[in-house]
């Protein structure tokens, strides 16, 4: 199956929650690579690189998040697949 790339801004109570060291124990449970951080707006920002159905997997948990979260919107876009990924970081 292909490989794709997805570039994520989570919005709503995502900071202070443990949603990027969730988000990365979800992104190595299905074997992606990529990063999160949080932004000084408030948000939460990820890249997901993988096979498709792992990154969408990872991409629709986002909605959710962990449970202390309430995530309001998740927007995403396809970005372009980088061969400099190999792992999963928090940033």
């Amino acid at each position: 199956m292909a490989t794709i790339c997805i570039h994520a801004f989570v919005t709503g109570r995502v900071q202070g929650v443990w949603f990027r060291q969730s988000t990365k124990e979800e992104a190595e449970r299905q074997g992606l690579a990529g990063w999160v951080r949080n932004l000084s707006d408030g948000r939460v920002e990820a890249l997901l690189q993988g096979e498709e159905r792992a990154v969408r997997q990872v991409e629709a948990w986002l909605n959710q998040g962990p449970e202390l979260a309430t995530v309001a919107e998740v927007v995403s876009e396809e970005a372009e697949v980088s061969e400099e990924l190999v792992e999963f970081e928090i940033l």
